[in-house]
């Protein structure tokens, strides 16, 4: 807090934690949803939560994102999203599957305004729907599950699925390579593959028995 009222020219003299050196954070240990976990939760959500959670599964889109979608960022005939990530500014493109093809197609059919998802009491985008999601997911028994990690669920079965590394990254919007590298450790099967197919390209050695020696 000091730091950016420094930042924004909001306090006047010497930063009292200048000097404090901050906690080291491990953003290594990430947790993901099983498929069974994600049949169970989608099980306990209302339907428009339900829509959404779907969404960020096929997209990797952060929640803030979702909610800030916009109809001028889709783009149903080339099947792309064009989205002007919030937290980096940054524009990047996202193909649609099935699954997320699939849910704005039905939003489409409700459309009222210029947001993807709206709150249909209200007419309104939706702000936040931690509430609705933290119940769904007390109904469903999971613990630690947040929004974001849908997005870690994306990643990490992009990469089981032997996405590229790249790829991986400009699908997230990730700015550098190396916090993206952070899912890589979960994609051994993706390196067992790797490895397989390189020994399939390779010739067969016939290992010649030694001559024995004679007396």
């Amino acid at each position: 807090m000091f730091n950016l009222a420094e930042r924004w020219n909001l306090r006047q003299g010497q930063n009292p934690v200048c000097l404090v050196k901050f906690l080291s954070e491990d953003n290594l240990q990430f947790q993901t949803l099983s498929e069974e976990a994600e049949h169970t939760l989608l099980a306990c959500c209302p339907s428009y939560v339900q829509d959404m959670v779907v969404f960020a599964l096929n997209t990797g889109l952060r929640s803030g994102d979702i909610f800030n979608l916009q109809w001028k960022e889709v783009d149903l005939e080339t099947l792309r999203l064009n989205v002007l990530v919030q937290k980096t500014r940054r524009q990047i493109v996202i193909p649609l599957n099935d699954a997320a093809y699939g849910v704005l197609a039905a939003w489409l059919a409700m459309r009222k305004g210029p947001y993807v998802f709206y709150n249909q009491m209200t007419g309104d985008r939706f702000r936040d729907l931690k509430a609705g999601f933290k119940l769904a997911c007390k109904q469903a028994g999971l613990s630690g599950v947040t929004w974001h990690t849908l997005r870690h669920t994306f990643a990490s079965r992009l990469l089981r699925k032997g996405a590229d590394i790249v790829a991986v990254k400009e699908l997230l919007g990730h700015s550098t390579i190396v916090v993206t590298m952070r899912y890589a450790h979960t994609s051994e099967e993706a390196k067992v593959r790797a490895v397989q197919a390189v020994g399939s390209s390779a010739k067969p050695v016939t290992v010649m028995p030694k001559p024995r020696r004679t007396r």
